[in-house]
């Protein structure tokens, strides 16, 4: 079969990044031949339909769409079970997901396209509009805002194509997460679930009819657990609520929504490797922070009122590790005019808390006697040390959040025969508050809740507790606004079975920023007002030859402009004259195929980026690091009765492409990776159905620094589940990493060369869940 050959070709790529290429184009190339013979006499074309990387977010067919778009329905998300937002992305080809650090803070990365951490070029979206226009401050990314539960009907991922002309520009990738609606009928969902880690959480969800034409739609969660890395209390709690409003017009709909969630989860941080060539015998289970040192005394630095800076000691929580408290409330009017003219207006209000709290190595472990001569220690609670336990230096950080913002989309299409014109106004203003106190570190005896050292057991001063710091230390007290004004006019033909599309955005973003970063003392070391418009662009030519096949090529060029932490971090550029703004321009050639019992849509992709600063934050200048990256992206389906199979796949080259280092892997970017997915549908008699599922997933070796000299393994990844259906009960068993394999995802982002630290995808872990639908 044809999704076999096409899997076995991936499986076989080696560690070589041209042989990788070859293959993954070869396997595209087998697919455009066989493809035909595959189709069925009578089959028809699978209709799905997808609002993302449209004007104004009209609807239209998967199959018809000139651009690289995956979807994930709500039984599908179910399945893959995952363990936070971020998690889900890894569905998604052309992505590559770090989720790794918990229920919050994940590093997202998108097509070859460079980032250092976070999530650079990824936008999460509700109902069509960004949760937060940046996609990235430091320690908040747009995942950490957004929680997956059972108001969810689908996500729709789309990567480069449209996206750098509509909504926020996002050149990357763009994540709509469309919520479900009610209907004439009240349909509802109540599911319990539980796991080997104690998690306990309900989800709910009712739809229905509120009057004539007026439907409504509940739902949301309660949780609570110590974690998949047991923290020794509980660690991960959260709480959701969402209402969604939806009223039929004469000529069109309404719709108005309410988001609030409250919901964190520990930081799980990079972990000590080993100690002289000699393992620690720490796993993916280990998490420092417990009962014994969640309560810590952190040094708050602020104005002292006389013109200087003082320390205040503050006892903070490291266990609130990182959240959302916040909340998301939109809706959307969409009218069908006179003479084919159409009205889409989509609006959004977000607004909360984003914190983050968490022990955080710095530097190697070693043992207690390297430090003192030699002889035994204790904790400051009095505990015994040996000379030989295993210390390592952790800083209580916190990040405190404070923000906003505000979008808008207005769209006024007309269409005639043989074309279509949108015009389009995109406004956005977003604002953040923010405090930080990283750094901090301490000697720590290493382990789940390992205690700090006492002074006496060091002989180093800055263990004393006057001392704020044995390393280093940097605070923040900023404040930033932005505001983003796009224009955007969209144009659509028809010749045959061939549309052309394109699509132009001027954009104008102001910025005002003011930082205290050096020693706090009520005075600003750093004010950024800044005024840049600039032009994307995108063009595509569709080809739907047969009603089950057609293909696409499409260009785009759009650029991501500076957020806060750029203009803090890249102060030198930035008064030496750079903008700061990325250049990013992409080339996709697209084939799809879609029948009643199987689909393949291949992407072929080439971008080019230029302008990320590329140096040790702080410096007084940067390179401009360029890089480049060619691959093909894979999504398939195939039903052959009661056996399904998924395929999911990216084979890339993704490299630097100017300075000393060109040629280089781009850092923290796998060369392939793929997902497999079968599943097999029972009936055992009367009204029980089974279902039995597996993930095979395969990562590439990937490097933690652009110079190439940290490696980070390959590694496989078995996830293993079933479903059984009796009537309206449902019962699920979900194993993530069932071979418990022990594989890093990153490095210590702040070391250079091989590094002493490294964080581990989670262990493995057991979810049961009971659910009743009516």
């Amino acid at each position: 079969m044809k999704i076999n050959l096409l899997t076995r070709a991936i499986i076989k790529v080696n560690h070589h990044r041209k042989s990788c290429l070859n293959l993954a184009l070869g396997a595209v190339a087998l697919g455009l031949v066989q493809a035909p013979v595959m189709a069925q006499d009578g089959g028809d074309t699978i209709e799905e339909l997808i609002v993302t990387g449209t004007p104004g977010g009209a609807s239209v067919k998967r199959f018809d769409a000139s651009f690289a778009i995956s979807t994930v329905d709500d039984a599908e998300i179910k399945q893959v079970s995952p363990a936070s937002t971020a998690d889900l992305l890894k569905t998604i080809p052309g992505v590559w997901v770090e989720s790794s650090g918990g229920v919050s803070g994940a590093n997202i990365f998108v097509r070859g396209l460079p980032s250092g951490g976070d999530a650079d070029f990824v936008t999460v979206a509700i109902n069509g509009l960004a949760i937060f226009p940046a996609p990235t401050l430091s320690f908040m990314e747009n995942s950490t805002l957004f929680r997956v539960d059972e108001t969810i009907e689908r996500l729709e991922g789309l990567r480069g194509g449209p996206n750098p002309v509509y909504s926020n520009g996002q050149v990357g990738l763009t994540t709509n997460f469309i919520l479900k609606e009610g209907g004439e009928e009240t349909e509802g969902a109540l599911r319990y679930t539980t796991s080997d880690y104690d998690l306990q959480r309900i989800d709910g969800m009712v739809s229905g009819k509120l009057a004539d034409d007026l439907y409504y739609m509940i739902g949301g969660y309660v949780s609570s657990s110590p974690g998949v890395r047991d923290a020794g209390f509980n660690a991960e709690e959260g709480h959701q609520f969402t209402v969604n409003l939806t009223k039929i017009l004469d000529n069109g709909k309404a719709n108005l929504f309410h988001r609030s969630t409250d919901d964190h989860g520990t930081w799980y941080l990079p972990v000590a490797l080993d100690v002289n060539g000699v393992e620690t015998g720490l796993d993916a289970g280990y998490t420092q922070v417990g009962q014994r040192n969640r309560h810590v005394l952190v040094p708050m630095s602020g104005a002292d009122g006389n013109g200087g800076s003082a320390i205040n000691w503050e006892s903070m929580d490291m266990g609130e590790g990182r959240g959302w408290d916040g909340s998301v409330t939109g809706g959307s009017l969409e009218l069908n005019l006179a003479n084919d003219w159409t009205f889409i207006d989509r609006f959004s209000l977000t607004k909360g808390d984003a914190d983050t709290f968490g022990f955080v190595p710095q530097g190697a472990a070693v043992t207690l006697g390297s430090l003192n001569g030699g002889v035994a220690g204790e904790t400051v609670t009095g505990a015994p040390l040996a000379a030989n336990q295993l210390v390592q230096q952790f800083g209580p950080w916190v990040v405190k959040k404070d923000i906003s913002a505000f979008n808008n989309d207005l769209s006024l299409g007309k269409r005639w025969d043989d074309f279509k014109l949108t015009l389009g106004y995109y406004s956005s203003a977003w604002d953040v508050s923010e405090q930080w106190s990283i750094g901090n570190q301490k000697w720590y005896q290493l382990g789940h809740n390992g205690e700090q050292v006492s002074a006496a057991s060091i002989s180093d001063p800055c263990q004393g507790a006057d001392v704020a710091t044995c390393g280093w230390k940097y605070d923040v007290d900023a404040r930033g606004d932005a505001r983003e004004n796009a224009f955007y006019i969209a144009g659509e033909t028809y010749i045959g079975d061939v549309t052309l599309d394109a699509g132009v955005r001027l954009a104008n973003r102001q910025t005002s920023y003011a930082v205290d970063d050096g020693a706090l003392d009520g005075r600003d070391d750093f004010f950024v007002d800044a005024d840049e418009s600039n032009t994307a662009y995108t063009a595509a030519a569709n080809w739907n030859f047969r009603d089950d096949m057609g293909v696409f090529v499409r260009i785009n060029d759009g650029f991501k402009y500076p957020d806060f932490d750029a203009y803090r971090d890249f102060r030198g550029d930035f008064n030496n004259g750079s903008d700061l703004i990325i250049d990013v321009s992409q080339l996709e050639l697209g084939y799809k195929l879609s029948r009643d019992n199987y689909s393949l849509y291949a992407t072929g992709f080439s971008n080019k980026t230029k302008g990320q600063p590329f140096c040790d934050v702080g410096a007084a200048s940067c390179s401009r690091l360029e890089t480049k990256a060619i691959g093909v992206e894979l999504d398939g389906k195939l039903y052959l009765g009661d056996f399904t199979l998924d395929l999911n796949a990216t084979v890339q080259e993704p490299e630097i492409d100017n300075g000393p280092l060109a040629g280089n892997q781009v850092l923290r970017q796998p060369t392939h990776m793929m997902r497999l997915t079968p599943s097999y549908n029972l009936t055992l008699g009367g009204n029980v159905e089974t279902s039995l599922y597996a993930t095979y997933s395969v990562i590439s070796d990937r490097y933690g620094d652009n110079a190439n000299t940290n490696t980070l393994d390959s590694y496989t990844k078995l996830d293993l589940g079933v479903q059984v259906n009796i009537d309206n009960l449902n019962i699920q068993l979900a194993v993530d990493n069932a071979t418990d394999e022990l594989a890093l995802t990153e490095s210590d982002p702040r070391a250079t060369g091989a590094s002493a630290n490294g964080r581990y995808i989670l262990p493995r872990n057991v979810k049961l869940s009971l659910g009743y639908n009516f």
